[in-house]
């Protein structure tokens, strides 16, 4: 097939690689245009932009696709079908109705749970057993279009970087097999029942609130690592990047014990971190960050 691919972050660069290793031929590569990062705010290309070069497809990096002459030259390469995986631009419907066969998404989510743009952190949080990926046409309204297939896989205490890893790679061979045989997969409406939003994930949340139970705070921590959920101690912001529960209580947020490890009371039970990062420093082993950056038993962390 004659295919347009449109995605931006390290989730999308699977579905890509698998489009080519199929033999379609990807016309064009949309992705979102590089960005500052870094220290010095140099911009940045795209995960997708940096693996379209490197296989030698051409890029567009369009700040918007309202603009007519956006929407004409998509037309114009006269693509089969359209592929999206977190692209992160809205799709106007003149390039949704411009490929032959239509847009067709990989959406990490089980649809219609979790609609919109953070659907797997959202799933961590709410202590979903199961998650998966979706493949759907895409339609007008956020995340609404008919299912053509999905894959089902366990939460199962892994973090968000754990499932974006693996609905990546599940997603790109699921599209890969739908774009194969379009005719197995007849779109299915998403049912009115279990509509749920996965609203964009602000900084602030990223900040754990020992005052709920410890199996929340956890699931903050599974949820936001990467880059990791984080408390402040001495004028730093530390992240959890693991931790088990534990049954010991006291205070929400005191220091019950940091000899060694680390146990921090919670609004029920505790915690006690595994995996720790100071800023600018690699991740290390709880018991290697005390000994040079010692937090004492009874301090309450804010």
């Amino acid at each position: 097939m004659r295919i347009i691919f449109m995605g931006t972050p390290d989730f999308a660069v699977p579905t890509l690689d698998a489009l080519v290793d199929a033999g379609h031929a990807v016309a064009a590569v949309y992705t979102q245009p590089p960005r500052p990062a870094g220290r010095g705010k140099a911009p940045r290309p795209s995960p997708v932009q940096m693996r379209a070069e490197a296989l030698g497809l051409p890029v567009r990096t369009p700040l918007s696709l309202r603009e007519e002459a956006e929407q004409l030259a998509f037309d114009d390469l006269e693509a089969d079908v359209a592929v999206v995986a977190a692209y992160g631009l809205i799709l106007p419907l003149p390039v949704l109705h411009a490929p032959r066969l239509g847009c067709l998404n990989v959406h990490a989510s089980l649809l219609p749970r979790w609609r919109g743009a953070a659907p797997i952190q959202r799933a961590i949080l709410a202590g979903d057993a199961e998650t998966g990926v979706t493949i759907m046409a895409m339609g007008k309204g956020l995340d609404t279009g008919p299912m053509l297939a999905a894959l089902r896989t366990p939460v199962d205490g892994k973090t968000a970087g754990d499932l974006t890893g693996e609905l990546a790679v599940k997603g790109a061979a699921l599209m890969i097999e739908v774009l194969g045989n379009l005719g197995a997969y007849p779109p299915v409406v998403q049912p009115e029942d279990g509509v749920t939003y996965a609203e964009k994930i602000g900084k602030a949340e990223a900040r754990l609130d020992f005052t709920r139970p410890a199996d929340l705070v956890q699931r903050q921590i599974q949820a936001f690592n990467p880059p990791g959920a984080w408390f402040e101690f001495g004028g730093e912001r530390i992240r959890i990047l693991d931790a088990v529960p534990a049954p010991q209580s006291g205070p929400p947020g005191t220091i019950l014990a940091s000899d060694g490890e680390m146990l921090i009371a919670c609004g029920t039970g505790s915690l006690a971190p595994r995996l720790v990062q100071r800023a600018g420093r690699n991740p290390m082993p709880t018991a290697e960050l005390l000994r040079g950056f010692p937090i004492p038993a009874g301090t309450m962390l804010g």
